[in-house]
């Protein structure tokens, strides 16, 4: 008797078995985005993001915010102690100029293991604050690596960290990347950043229905949202900066 597949399917088994349910953000239920800064909800928002550091808002729906394929940009210095994970061309790192943040190396097995060691914790920290959702923000960092980062290694990180955030029952907004199938690596729906603006909204809602979070920048762009999906998706106007004051409309 072959015994190693057959504990190999036990224990595939087991951990389905004692998987936590996820429940997704309610359809179409507006969206405050504080990445800036945490302010009490105005009433009538259903869902809040928030960074990962900040505490989920009472009574609301939360979503906790990972950078997991970029750096901060005030996290600098940590990143400079686990230098071999910053992608690096020519010895220099490999920058997305328009936030000021380092792409991460996740062009292998053993240095997507290593990140995994890094960003899973936060994701735990995450379930543990009590937010029922995690935004995986910059999946598409790939498109901004000068080619040295595939589709194919982002989409490995990805099913890693979604994987961990099932399994505390953390529900997976898929980050950007419109073009993708998110629901093939087991996101649960989407944070669409601009979506109006580029005119991808409709990709997403192809894939997650009205599960679909929409933050828009400028105000041309959240009316042309509005007339199109603001019947059926969450929509809100804020400032680039998010700072905790600063611009928010809905439709």
């Amino acid at each position: 008797m072959q015994t190693g597949p057959v504990l190999a399917a036990l224990a595939l088994t087991l951990a389905l078995a004692f998987t936590p349910a996820v429940t997704p953000p309610p359809p179409g239920g507006d969206v405050d985005y504080q990445l800036g800064g945490a302010v009490t909800p105005t009433r009538g928002v259903d869902v809040v993001v928030r960074d990962r550091t900040a505490r989920p808002a009472a009574g609301r729906y939360n979503v906790c915010y990972v950078n997991a394929f970029q750096t901060q940009p005030d996290a600098a210095p940590f990143w400079r102690r686990h230098w071999s994970l910053v992608l690096k061309r020519g010895g220099r790192p490999v920058a997305d100029e328009a936030w000021g943040e380092w792409l991460l190396d996740i062009r292998t097995s053993p240095k997507r293991a290593a990140l995994a060691r890094i960003v899973g914790p936060w994701i735990d920290g995450c379930a543990r604050s009590g937010y029922d959702a995690v935004e995986l923000d910059n999946l598409d960092s790939w498109s901004r690596s000068s080619g040295l980062v595939t589709r194919a290694q982002a989409k490995a990180f990805a099913r890693t960290l979604v994987r961990r955030a099932h399994l505390r029952g953390l529900a997976v907004g898929q980050k950007n990347w419109s073009e993708l199938d998110g629901t093939t690596l087991g996101f649960d729906f989407a944070v669409a950043e601009e979506c109006g603006r580029y005119d991808e909204c409709g990709d997403y809602v192809a894939l997650y229905g009205r599960r679909v979070l929409v933050i828009e920048y400028r105000r041309a762009d959240f009316r042309r949202a509005c007339a199109r999906w603001g019947p059926r998706l969450g929509i809100v106007l804020r400032d680039r900066a998010l700072s905790p004051h600063g611009v928010r409309a809905w439709c």
